[in-house]
């Protein structure tokens, strides 16, 4: 997986990744897998998602050729830039936020950035570490997948708006709130996933 600093991933781009981690997995390519959904899956998303699992096809590869087979969603075509515009479009007041956050990634480490409908994702080579999300017209939740996790009043349940990887979060109303605690969680957060 490429790593990019401030240069959120495009669905496009997501979309090579999943194919090379779908034929690095399976030995098989897109093309293979496509015809043998065609000749064998299940005409239904549900039934296709657990024959898929049944064959070892998970995660990323398993919505890759869910995608493949029922379609794309409308947003898989849109930029990053385009997709992050959208969720800060009614609260143009909250994008400081984000930008604070994406401004301190290059001294985390490598770090993907992958941007999705309603939220945008922070990878590690291995795995989402944590998301951004603006949540109302107030607020932008940073969620962290993060076990270790102190006690503290700036951290609370994630709820499931912010992905089943996510473990805490903590509410961000200004960019004053990307202070040094955060960043040093954030530094955790980046390690522990690595």
């Amino acid at each position: 997986m490429e790593a990019s600093q401030q240069n959120p991933r495009s669905w496009q781009e997501m979309r090579q990744w999943q194919v090379e981690l779908l034929e690095r997995t399976t030995g098989q390519s897109l093309e293979a897998w496509n015809e043998l959904v065609r000749r064998e899956g299940p005409a239904a998303e549900k039934e296709l998602r657990a024959w898929l699992a049944e064959h070892s096809v998970t995660g990323y590869s398993q919505m890759l050729l869910v995608f493949e087979r029922f379609g794309y969603p409308d947003f898989f075509t849109r930029s990053a830039d385009e997709l992050v515009q959208g969720q800060y479009a009614d609260r143009p007041q909250l994008r400081e936020i984000y930008d604070a956050v994406l401004a301190l990634l290059p001294q985390l480490g490598e770090v993907a950035i992958q941007t999705r409908k309603t939220y945008v994702a922070l990878l590690t080579a291995r795995r989402t570490f944590a998301v951004i999300a603006p949540v109302t017209r107030t607020r932008v939740d940073l969620g962290l997948r993060w076990e270790a996790a102190p006690d503290s009043p700036r951290l609370s349940a994630p709820g499931s708006r912010l992905g089943s990887a996510v473990t805490v979060k903590a509410g961000l109303r200004s960019a004053g709130d990307v202070d040094d605690e955060l960043i040093g969680w954030l530094q955790q957060v980046y390690d522990a996933n690595l």
